[in-house]
């Protein structure tokens, strides 16, 4: 029997979700921990890797039982008190047998941090810069993301990624203060470090470095050293990963 699991992490002392060798990952803890508390082998499927040190407000995984479980919500309450700090589970919910946490998956979100002002109860999920930034032209430049489906200009080197096309459904940037930034961006998929990258050039717009033809020209490239550099993991969360109803058994 299928199920997923819902949950959100902190991912400052983890190297990704994905199981690595020789590093800690979310994967490894959460299997472990369920493992355990389940009394048999689990293996987790995710809806994505995060990245080292990038955080999930709302990531899913799926995993099979032989049997059915009768109590989610006190595993649920289990794998809360027995896994760190830094993972929470929020729920579990039996799904069709073929329901899959990635491949059904019909839309992933993410929210990017930035602040020009420093702020020490920040520092931690906001990236630092200095100067002032342009929120209108990042925006003008954002809405370019929707012409185009090939983002190999936003893409990790060397990836055994078949296609490097996505499409992109929302990409915004609001201003939550004067000066604080959020940039949310969804899309079907993404290719690795492809929010950061977008990021750190769209960063370039609003910096004056570069214009919105220029960020154009960027991905029409189709390569990665045109683009502007990936910013610092911390500041990045998964907020949403979008399934439809029907994958979920009433």
């Amino acid at each position: 029997m299928r199920y997923f699991i819902h949950l959100a992490y902190n991912g400052e002392k983890y190297h990704g979700w994905q199981i690595q060798p020789n590093a800690s990952s979310v994967q490894e803890t959460l299997e472990r921990a369920m493992s355990l508390l389940l009394g048999v082998k689990i293996s987790l499927v995710g809806a994505g890797r995060t990245d080292t040190g990038v955080h999930a407000r709302s990531m899913t995984a799926h995993f099979e039982v032989e049997d059915e479980l009768h109590d989610k919500g006190l595993l649920v309450e289990k794998l809360n008190r027995f896994l760190p700090p830094d993972i929470a589970i929020y729920d579990i919910r039996r799904v069709k047998d073929d329901a899959h946490a990635r491949f059904s998956a019909l839309s992933r979100t993410y929210r990017y941090y930035v602040s020009t002002k420093k702020n020490p109860f920040k520092k931690d999920f906001v990236w630092r810069i200095n100067g002032s930034l342009d929120i209108e032209q990042m925006n003008k430049a954002a809405e370019m993301l929707f012409r185009y489906v090939d983002f190999t200009s936003f893409s990790k080197l060397h990836t055994d990624t078949k296609t490097n096309n996505c499409k992109i459904m929302h990409a915004e940037w609001t201003r939550e203060t004067d000066t604080d930034f959020v940039f949310e961006i969804k899309a079907d998929r993404f290719l690795r470090n492809m929010v950061r990258a977008i990021v750190g050039t769209l960063v370039e717009v609003g910096k004056g470095k570069m214009t919105v033809d220029d960020f154009c020209r960027v991905i029409e490239k189709k390569n990665r050293c045109a683009a502007g550099n990936s910013v610092p993991a911390h500041a990045l969360f998964l907020v949403d990963v979008g399934y439809p109803e029907e994958v979920y058994m009433i």
